[in-house]
């Protein structure tokens, strides 16, 4: 089993790429994930429980902290959003009794793209001296510190949205997967960067799906058969 969590394990090569049974599945669950997510399917949650552990091995191994403790805290958010869409408060519920899809007022989406600059930041700084204060846990440097710590904060930011069901996260979710994709790529984890970029067009999708469901209340809701 811990030759399972091991980057050097590999599981097949195609094209010459060795590929660790560690990125495989973590991509392909995290894949699926995230589909599921675009369709507002509730069962994309405890699949992404899956796919945050995988990835938070696979981190560590190449140097990425700060997505190594993004997975931490997907693991918990995964759990929330799972929760939230399932147990809606009185007024919030769809037609299938779970959390509908609404929009974020656009005053608060500039709070948090501030916000979200200003915790890089901070992030960026910490992760650049990883090595240095702790050399035991962190033996090499950090790879892109301050790149990869604005992914990693915006998709905090990105998944409460997403948790709240807002319209909104899949636009944040592109920026951070357009980075993801290069980063992944540079770092020689390339089926990550294709998912990533794939994850591009899923968010695309996302956002366009989400929007006509949105649309869709308001006809719903005149009608008296939704809240």
């Amino acid at each position: 089993m811990e030759r399972f969590f091991d980057i050097n394990t590999i599981f097949f090569t195609l094209w010459d790429y060795p590929m660790s049974y560690l990125e495989f599945f973590g991509v392909l669950t995290g894949g699926v994930a995230v589909w599921l997510s675009s369709r507002a399917n509730v069962w994309s949650w405890p699949l992404g429980l899956i796919s945050v552990t995988l990835f938070f091995f696979l981190f560590y191994q190449i140097q990425l902290y700060p997505d190594m403790f993004l997975q931490v805290f997907f693991f918990a958010t995964n759990l929330q959003g799972w929760w939230r869409w399932t147990h809606p408060a009185p007024g919030e519920a769809d037609t299938r009794q779970e959390l509908r899809i609404t929009r974020l007022p656009n005053r608060y989406m500039l709070y948090l793209i501030l916000g979200g600059m200003a915790a890089t930041g901070a992030l960026g700084t910490f992760a650049s001296n990883l090595h240095e204060w702790f050399p035991v846990l962190f033996s090499k440097p950090s790879a892109f510190p301050y790149l990869d710590s604005f992914t990693t904060v915006m998709s905090i930011v990105a998944t409460f949205m997403m948790i709240q069901k807002k319209v909104e996260c899949w636009y944040v979710w592109l920026l951070v997967d357009i980075i993801a994709t290069y980063m992944y790529f540079v770092k020689g984890v390339k089926l990550v960067g294709i998912e990533y970029f794939i994850f591009c067009l899923i968010a695309l999708y996302g956002a366009w799906h989400w929007t006509v469901i949105y649309r869709s209340y308001r006809s719903t809701y005149r009608a008296g058969t939704v809240g």
